[in-house]
């Protein structure tokens, strides 16, 4: 494995993102910490106040890591947990069908490093948590997943009604199976197969809840490096920070007019990356699901009907939390009453929210955590890697159309001008006739006539010469042609990145289970504001 960096300025991300990489100053506005500073991490550690309680969270930690098949090392780390000094590294997604995108496992990758690291730099500990998404409720979302063959190729378990609960409370149907049998044969049988497909099929198997095949999976790969695995639909651990949830109701008016005027300063130089609502909550309906709570004046209403006073609404969270749940910009809010959060693993679009929130924090009194670029990575298979080297383009390049390419590639290859080339040497030829010519017809005119013949016969094998060099030429421009839409579904499929497009299983299939080990060992001193070209 071979690293090499690749600057995010090249790559198709958002201009906030890159600005974010290059040059801090110019979004300072709106993070609280300049994560790419040594000295600003140390100084937001050196004055970091956690506003829950680290007995009690530990406490739940561990009982929610229980219901998964962790290693010990996370529990020594729940441990850690309860020293006063500790800090949290955080990232998390959403509950990801047989591992979702490359970039779910990029993010658990990035908080046991950044753990790592910030442990070296601050000496106190410093523990990696993944923030499992088990209040969401966006089934479409999750229920398929992409891999390639010669095609980028798409799978899906069935679609399921509207009003869902969680996700984390829905099983995995009967027709995993034959999800499972449909990826099994597309992927090629590799030494690692095997291994593969036993770990999956210990996690992912019909009647598994989502939260449990996923939580198991990340279990399998990460915990052995101490990786927490933490959320908040869990009954307990929503009774230890309900306090913001009814903040949440108390202070609606603040929080909008905070949360909207920070969104509107950062969409003047960038985008709004979430839409501000006046009410950041949702309601768990025991038999509609996850509904959206709307406000308006003094009472808040969901879809179904029910209605509340504020003071209805406050009373009902305070007595039973776990019927309510957090929109985008609350959830962090929870997770850091839950964690002591030192920084959180974002990728783009978690980095642009992010963004919209710096004043919405303090309306809790927390602070805003350092918001963390995640690892970003585009896979370079032995393959790729050896084709890539004899066509004239830069990696960033092949995120191109195809149509560009194919005629850049021409216009840069400088194409051989083959008329050229043969009216030339038959020019030459009837030249150098000419000039034998009067000598030979001077010894005997009958034989002007077999000279003549001897030319055209020349010229009749030079011409099925030239037809042969154009069926080489075209073989040749066909082969690297079909070599560039490779190259180009391959690091950019479905023109996206490859990272937000292919399932994690796809390389572990064809490289080992263990591919994320190695890239943590080759990561010793990662940074920050460049991409990764991983060479396998």
């Amino acid at each position: 494995m071979q690293i090499k960096n690749y600057a995010f300025g090249d790559l198709p991300f958002s201009k906030l993102f890159k600005t974010y990489v290059e040059n801090f100053e110019d979004v300072a506005d709106f993070y609280a910490v300049n994560p790419f500073s040594s000295d600003d991490l140390k100084n937001y550690a050196k004055s970091f106040t956690f506003r829950g309680d680290r007995e009690q969270s530990a406490s739940l930690l561990h009982s929610f890591n229980q219901q998964f098949d962790v290693d010990e090392a996370t529990f020594k780390n729940i441990e850690r947990l309860k020293q006063a000094d500790s800090l949290a590294i955080v990232s998390g997604q959403q509950l990801g069908l047989y591992s979702g995108p490359v970039f779910t496992l990029l993010k658990a990758v990035t908080a046991i490093q950044r753990a790592r690291q910030m442990e070296k730099l601050l000496n106190r500990p410093v523990i990696p948590v993944f923030w499992l998404a088990d209040e969401d409720h966006d089934y479409e979302e999750i229920r398929s997943l992409s891999l390639l063959n010669d095609d980028l190729e798409s799978f899906a378990l069935p679609p399921r009604e509207s009003d869902l609960p969680p996700v984390s409370e829905l099983s995995l149907p009967d027709e995993i199976e034959e999800l499972r049998s449909e990826i099994q044969g597309t992927l090629i049988d590799t030494e690692f197969s095997d291994e593969l497909w036993t770990m999956l099929d210990q996690c992912f198997y019909s009647g598994a809840t989502f939260l449990t095949a996923f939580g198991n999976f990340l279990a399998r790969l990460f915990s052995k490096h101490g990786l927490v695995l933490a959320g908040s639909h869990h009954p307990a651990i929503k009774e230890q920070i309900k306090e913001p949830l009814i903040t949440a109701v108390k202070k609606a008016d603040d929080l909008h007019q905070n949360l909207e005027r920070q969104s509107q300063h950062i969409e003047q130089k960038f985008h709004r990356q979430a839409t501000v609502y006046d009410s950041h909550l949702f309601y768990i309906h025991p038999e509609n699901g996850r509904e959206k709570i709307q406000r308006s004046d003094e009472f808040w209403t969901t879809a179904s009907g029910i209605k509340w006073t504020s003071a209805d609404l406050t009373a009902k969270i305070e007595s039973n939390p776990a019927r309510f749940s957090p929109d985008v910009f609350l959830r962090p809010v929870l997770q850091d009453r839950l964690l002591p959060t030192l920084g959180y693993a974002a990728g783009p679009g978690e980095l642009a929210y992010y963004g919209q929130m710096k004043s919405f924090y303090r309306c809790f009194d927390q602070q805003m955590p350092a918001i963390l670029p995640r690892l970003s990575v585009t896979f370079i298979e032995p393959a790729i890697d050896r084709v890539l080297q004899e066509l004239p383009f830069d990696i960033d390049e092949y995120n191109n159309r195809i149509e560009d390419l194919e005629s850049a590639f021409v216009e840069r290859t400088g194409e051989v001008d083959i008329e050229a080339i043969f009216d030339s040497w038959k020019a030459e030829e009837r030249e150098v006739t000419s000039s034998h010519l009067e000598t030979i017809s001077s010894i005997d005119e009958t034989l002007e006539g077999a000279v003549e013949k001897a030319q055209a016969t020349y010229f009749n094998e030079l011409n099925k010469l030239k037809g042969k060099v154009y069926k080489a030429v075209k073989k040749r421009k066909n082969i690297q042609l079909n070599r560039i839409h490779r190259i180009r579904q391959n690091l950019f499929p479905g023109g996206q990145l490859q990272e937000r497009t292919i399932c994690g299983i796809y390389y572990m299939n064809k490289f080992g289970p263990d591919i994320w080990d190695r890239l943590l060992d080759h990561l010793e001193e990662m940074t920050l504001n460049d991409h990764k070209l991983i060479y396998l």
